[in-house]
């Protein structure tokens, strides 16, 4: 199984009185940091190698999960100041080698099984793969347009109805960064993959498996009560 990278460095500006000086990752879930169910589900999938890009407050996260969980070695990559997410998915491929990666990120939880993902991605790898969601409204996401089995655009925010969004893992083969001469800090989202997506063709790997995003108060409450209830 890759090697993965967990983007855990977000402030969570929108859960402040929900997670009070806190990374958004850590917001209690189920009695214990969200953060823990991400990690689990990779564990779970055979991911035997994680770094944590961590930011605002790495010290309760690295306080938290030392350097083991269940008995896998956890890295850390901390971002001395703000480098985005694709600034800090560069930053963290350097405790790795030299071959792709999986990114996801610490506040969403997409259960797809990562063994098949990276089955599907060897048969036909390239710079970045991209993982896909179906959803019955994109308006809070922004829609990701496909031709075939390749990324062709995104849409805006401001569409709606049903379709396809970023469910926010990744497969990246980190040489892209220095191919497009990416800054030290950057989004992966508006300044690579929009920008650059008619030159990356990111393979498009879509699924409907269960999926959740912490980012605002109501998804919170919908991540508890969900894995309240085993989701």
């Amino acid at each position: 199984m890759m090697d993965a990278i967990v983007l855990a460095g977000g402030r969570g500006t929108r859960l402040a009185h929900y997670v009070p000086d806190l990374p958004k990752p850590m917001a209690a879930v189920g009695g214990r940091p969200f953060l823990e169910h991400v990690l689990d589900h990779l564990i779970d999938c055979g991911v035997t190698s994680i770094v944590l890009s961590v930011g605002y407050r790495a010290d309760s996260i690295e306080a938290h999960f030392g350097g083991r969980y269940r008995n896998v070695e956890l890295r850390y990559a901390r971002e001395e100041q703000p480098l985005g997410t694709g600034g800090a998915i560069a930053n963290a491929a350097r405790e790795l080698g030299d071959g792709p990666v999986l990114v996801v990120n610490g506040d969403t939880w997409l259960k797809v099984d990562h063994r098949d993902l990276e089955e599907w991605y060897l048969r036909s790898p390239t710079d970045i793969a991209m993982v896909l969601r179906t959803v019955n409204d994109v308006n809070r996401f922004g829609a990701a347009l496909i031709d075939g089995d390749r990324v062709c655009g995104f849409g805006e925010k401001t569409g709606a109805g049903p379709g396809l969004i970023n469910a926010g893992v990744y497969v990246v083969h980190p040489r892209v960064f220095s191919r497009f001469a990416m800054p030290p800090a950057f989004s992966l989202e508006a300044d690579l993959l929009q920008r650059h997506c008619a030159e990356l063709r990111p393979r498009a790997y879509i699924t409907d498996a269960y999926f959740i995003d912490i980012g605002i108060p109501a998804d919170l409450d919908r991540a508890r009560a969900d894995l309240r209830e085993g989701a």
